[in-house]
């Protein structure tokens, strides 16, 4: 019995190291910890400060408007059309946003130019736009730049949006679901603060879409071992999940919470040192639990 249970310990011991091995983060650094004091300085609207009652749609130019001008930090998504611009919208699939049967990746900007969003006069906003009303703000708020892959697009789609920041003098950092733009980030730009994002990929409705192995894999943060993000956006939700704890309370990775739907959640999360993504609620624009930074 004492036998089996050191071969038991030592089998757990080789396990967690193993996994802490694969969920670590990139190493950290003087510099990777000065651009995550600054970001985590502010909060940030999820995809912008939207609110229907208003007439102010999501991921739209009054959207993100109205949320630097409150001093805001905004979550947005980014998408490549069919004819390699860069539009900001959530879903690939329209027919919730615009009540169109259409995917952003394979229409146009002229023909995305003809659509409106929720039932308002506003457009999908290009991606240049929404960095030009920061850009008036002093370019000093930063931004949360979700990068939202279709097939096989993932490196020419970074390429592209990358190539549109470094036109806009702005902070930022970028964040995706699918690891291989968090690796394309490692692999040719090295300079920018990566995160991946996450979720329990393994509740029913959740899944990737990928299949099982997909989700799991997801879920426990696999791809960390060849993309080594600065951060982890875990689903608020599912903040306790084990990948989660493990990559962001032991081995060092910064946390980035969402999606955050009361003042309580958004403190929570600021006092566990992570950055919110909030909605359906208008904060103070600057975290009180970081006064003394």
């Amino acid at each position: 019995m004492h036998r089996g249970f050191i071969k038991g310990a030592l089998l757990g011991a080789g396990l967690l190291g193993a996994s802490c091995a694969v969920v670590a983060p990139r190493p950290r650094s003087y510099e990777r910890e000065r651009i995550w004091a600054y970001l985590r300085r502010f909060r940030y609207a999820h995809r912008g400060l939207h609110d229907p009652s208003l007439g102010i749609p999501e991921n739209s130019i009054p959207a993100f408007e109205r949320a630097a001008g409150l001093g805001f930090g905004s979550e947005l998504d980014v998408h490549l059309t069919s004819d390699r611009r860069l539009v900001v919208v959530h879903d690939s699939d329209l027919a919730r946003l615009t009540g169109e049967q259409a995917i952003v990746e394979e229409l146009s900007l002229p023909e995305l130019a003809q659509l409106r969003l929720g039932g308002t006069g506003e457009r999908i906003p290009l991606f240049s736009e929404v960095l030009g009303v920061y850009g008036r703000q002093g370019m000093k708020i930063p931004l949360i730049v979700e990068v939202k892959t279709r097939d096989d697009n993932h490196a020419q789609l970074a390429a592209a949006v990358m190539e549109e920041l470094d036109r806009h003098a702005l902070i930022f950092c970028m964040e995706s679901f699918d690891p291989r733009v968090v690796q394309w980030l490692r692999l040719n730009r090295g300079d920018v603060f990566r995160g991946q994002l996450a979720q329990n990929f393994l509740l029913a409705g959740d899944g990737t879409g990928r299949g099982p192995l997909a989700d799991c894999a997801a879920t426990l943060l696999a791809a960390n071992v060849f993309t080594r993000p600065d951060f982890v956006a875990y689903r608020w939700s599912d903040r306790l999940m084990p990948p989660a704890m493990l990559s962001t309370r032991v081995m060092g990775a910064a946390y980035a919470g969402w999606t955050l739907h009361s003042p309580a959640e958004l403190l929570a999360c600021e006092r566990r040192g992570g950055i919110g993504i909030f909605e359906g609620f208008v904060p103070d624009p600057q975290s009180s639990a970081y006064a003394n930074d």
